[in-house]
């Protein structure tokens, strides 16, 4: 019997194992990334983390599944679903694209990696919406992502990141992404990388419901990416160019990589979400999202950066009100007899004003000319005497002015 069941097992073993050098093969590699994570310095993860790291909060990962034993996920990452093909099996990640995601919002930081996620205390719910074939996907099906974000709400994620997007809207997925957002589950989507010309910038789903947030990418001077899609779908941007992050695929558990691409920058207003939920408590999506638009940084205008680069900071650290500014209070207008009292009182005003003005110009000028009159010598005195002539003692004969002449 012993030896029944241990052929048994050796033959489940090998069914088990067999598949994997095939899959070794196509599964994504690590790669040497850069000495310093820039999304770090433009998000200011260190001192965001100074008020919350996201600890209690459970962020669902939409997209390829999350390697569950990478090192810097360890303990983090729970069981995961598999909504294209049932189960629990959302645990390896041989494209990698999940794990890159989980990396940015949870990787715990480490003294010999570059890489630290914005709720590095966050806890991971990988949900497998595209196969896992060994090869990258950059769309998923409108009924595999509808299954995968009712899922996520059903095992309890308190932030909802879609990673791949969907070109197809559908009945399904607005059904799915209401419930979520009823619940005031935050759905966060990656607007896509087909936005160069070739591609055609074709609508992504969900990201252009109404009540999800569409997240484009930008490099570490600000610039959109060239494949980041563009609409009046994108309400916010953030770091999706060059960004070091975590490995999926085969081989060591502490694999990185240096990866691209909207699903990064969705991870990353995924993350900022979680830290808000950490921080403020559970609110209602429409005001997550208008404190999340609100606080971001300044970026240029145009339809593929939204409102701007996501701040975690200003986030956690602001506070939005709802309360209405109010009415001034009613002001009823002077009556005529008050009105003619106030204009004579201006006037007399005036009029005071323009002779106290007169009289200190007066005095400036006096107060000038004397100075000058100093300067010139000028001293001032009396008229000098009338000049005086002596009369004689006895007056002379008088004068006859009318005298007659012979």
């Amino acid at each position: 019997m012993n030896r029944r069941v241990a052929i048994v097992l050796a033959v489940g073993l090998l069914g088990v194992a067999a598949p994997a050098p095939a899959l070794a093969a196509d599964c994504a590699t690590p790669t040497d990334v850069a000495t310093t994570a820039w999304p770090r310095a433009m998000l200011d993860i260190d001192a965001v983390s100074a008020f919350t790291r996201g600890g209690g909060v459970t962020v669902a990962v939409l997209a390829t599944g999350v390697r569950g034993d990478h090192r810097q996920l360890a303990g983090r990452v729970l069981t995961g679903v598999d909504a294209v093909g049932g189960g629990a099996a959302a645990n390896t990640d041989c494209t990698g694209v999940g794990t890159q995601v989980a990396g940015v919002i949870a990787a715990d930081p480490s003294d010999d990696s570059p890489v630290s996620g914005l709720a590095a205390r966050a806890t991971i719910l990988p949900v497998r919406v595209v196969p896992d074939a060994g090869s990258a996907e950059n769309t998923a099906a409108p009924a595999a992502l509808a299954s995968g974000i009712d899922l996520a709400r059903q095992n309890g994620a308190d932030v909802i990141v879609v990673a791949v997007p969907a070109y197809q809207d559908s009945r399904e997925l607005r059904a799915a992404v209401a419930a979520a957002v009823g619940g005031d589950v935050p759905v966060i989507a990656s607007v896509g990388d087909l936005g160069s010309a070739q591609d055609g910038n074709p609508t992504p789903f969900p990201a252009a419901y109404p009540d999800v947030i569409g997240v484009g990418a930008i490099d570490q001077n600000g610039q959109i990416s060239p494949a980041s899609q563009r609409g009046e779908y994108v309400d916010l941007v953030a770091p999706g160019v060059a960004v070091p992050t975590l490995q999926g695929g085969t081989g060591s558990a502490r694999g990185l990589v240096e990866a691209s691409g909207t699903a990064l920058a969705a991870g990353q207003v995924g993350a900022a979400a979680a830290l808000v939920r950490n921080r403020s408590g559970r609110m209602p999506v429409a005001a997550l999202t208008r404190l999340l638009t609100a606080s971001a940084s300044p970026a240029d205008t145009g339809d593929a950066f939204g409102a701007g680069v996501v701040n975690p900071l200003a986030a956690v650290t602001g506070k939005l009100t709802d309360q209405r500014g109010r009415a001034l209070p009613a002001v009823s207008a002077p009556s005529a007899d008050r009105g003619d009292a106030e204009n004579r009182r201006r006037a007399m005003a005036f009029a005071g004003a323009a002779l106290a003005a007169v009289a200190v110009l007066a005095v400036l000028m006096v107060t000038a000319a004397i100075r000058r009159s100093r300067r010139q010598h000028w001293r001032p005195g009396t008229a000098p005497p009338l000049p005086e002539h002596d009369e004689p003692v006895e007056p002379g004969p008088p004068v006859m002015l009318l005298e007659r002449k012979p």
